[in-house]
This record gives C-alpha cells, sequence and structure tokens, in this order.
C-alpha cells in the first residue's frame, strides 16, 4: 500500500499529552465511557516529559536525532517487553519533549491504568518482577526506571538537568478499538518527526501552557 501522509489533529488525536493543553478545571479523563479497559488488545501511550523541556535530542532534516538521553529511553523502552511477558512492541517514537508508543496487551489480565505516574504500585511491580501488571503498572514502571537512570547521567556524565521530576505526573492512553483508529495513529507515530514545528507540544506553540 502506497504511503498516505496522515496529518493528525488534536480532533484525531485529542488524547495527547490533555492535561497541558486545559486548564485544571477542564482536565477530564479520556477514557472511553463504555469501554473494558480489561480487555486485552492495542493502546496508544503518551507520555511527556515535565515542562516540555526538549531533552531526548532534536529534530534535524525531518527527523528525530537521539542525543544520549534519548538512546537511555530508547534502550529502557525495548527492555521493558523483556521485562513484562503480556505485552509486545509496536510502533514508538521519541520526540524532544515526550514520546507515543502502542502497545499490546496480549492476554486477560486487568490493563486499565489511571492517570498516573509511577507510583508504589509501579515500584512494587519492579520489586516483584510481575510478569503480568497492569498497563498503569508498566508505564509507572518505565518512568521510574528511566528517571533514575537519567539522574545518574546528571551525575556521571553531565546531562542537562531537569526540573523536580523528569516526567509529567499524568500519563495518557487510548483504546485503539478498529483498523482504521490504528492506521491513523500508527501514521501520526511515523510522522510526528516531519510535523514537529507544527506539534501541538513544540516548546514553541503559544496554544499548550506548560
Amino acid at each position: 500500500m502506497p504511503f498516505r501522509l496522515f496529518r493528525a489533529t488534536t480532533r484525531d488525536c485529542p488524547y495527547i499529552c490533555g492535561a497541558q493543553m486545559t486548564t485544571h478545571k477542564q482536565r477530564k479523563s479520556l477514557r472511553l465511557k463504555h469501554w473494558d479497559y480489561k480487555t486485552a488488545g492495542l493502546y496508544f501511550v503518551t507520555i511527556c516529559i515535565n515542562n516540555r523541556e526538549n531533552l531526548f535530542g532534536e529534530i534535524k532534516n525531518d527527523k528525530m536525532s537521539l542525543n544520549d538521553p534519548g538512546l537511555m529511553i530508547n534502550e529502557q523502552w525495548l527492555a521493558i517487553f523483556t521485562r513484562f511477558q503480556n505485552i509486545k512492541p509496536n510502533k514508538y517514537v521519541i520526540m524532544p519533549n515526550h514520546f507515543h508508543a502502542i502497545i499490546e496487551v496480549i492476554n486477560n489480565k486487568p490493563v486499565g491504568a489511571p492517570l498516573v505516574g509511577a507510583s508504589l504500585n509501579a515500584k512494587q511491580a519492579l520489586v516483584n518482577n510481575n510478569p503480568e501488571p497492569t498497563l498503569g503498572e508498566i508505564i509507572g514502571a518505565f518512568k521510574s526506571i528511566t528517571t533514575n537512570k537519567y539522574i545518574n547521567g546528571v551525575k556521571h556524565f553531565n546531562w542537562p538537568e531537569f526540573d523536580r521530576k523528569l516526567w509529567q505526573r499524568n500519563f495518557y492512553e487510548h483504546a485503539i478499538r478498529n483498523d482504521d483508529s490504528l492506521f491513523k495513529i500508527s501514521e501520526y507515530i511515523e510522522t510526528n518527526p516531519l510535523n514537529w514545528e507544527l506539534d501541538l507540544l513544540h516548546p514553541n506553540n503559544p496554544k499548550v501552557s506548560p
């Protein structure tokens, strides 16, 4: 099939780091009202760096060029699928200040995730090496591991410091319910570097408060 450029809009992907696109009073859960989040399937996940700081590299010639912290993020994302057996990798992209991924959950264990970051449950999942954690625990573990490794990079390799926390407290997930949604989100991920200047999460975008 010939490649078709898909330019995502807030209508197509309204769940992308939505917590920073609204005021506190406007914040709502982006979950589907009647969707069973315990169902195995494909989920689109977005995680954003705190304050939209560009810490993972830069866009050069419409392609993402990862720096050392960005390479660490890439390594740890791939390692998550070795750590936990109930998920499979799919498309993902590391951007200068955020991260998009599609995760496939391959069993019927609970995968529902509250809009939280690293938590005690996520840390406990690491301690117990739980092979079938919830989606929230998986993302929480990823955020916890990468934060610790980033701090080590700051201490020993002169990586740029971050403000109090590496990631936003919240993350967003969206259940992919059909092939059309999967196609649009996959193209959004693939073309994210190409559309960086128009991205809602670009630091110079005045429509999004940090």
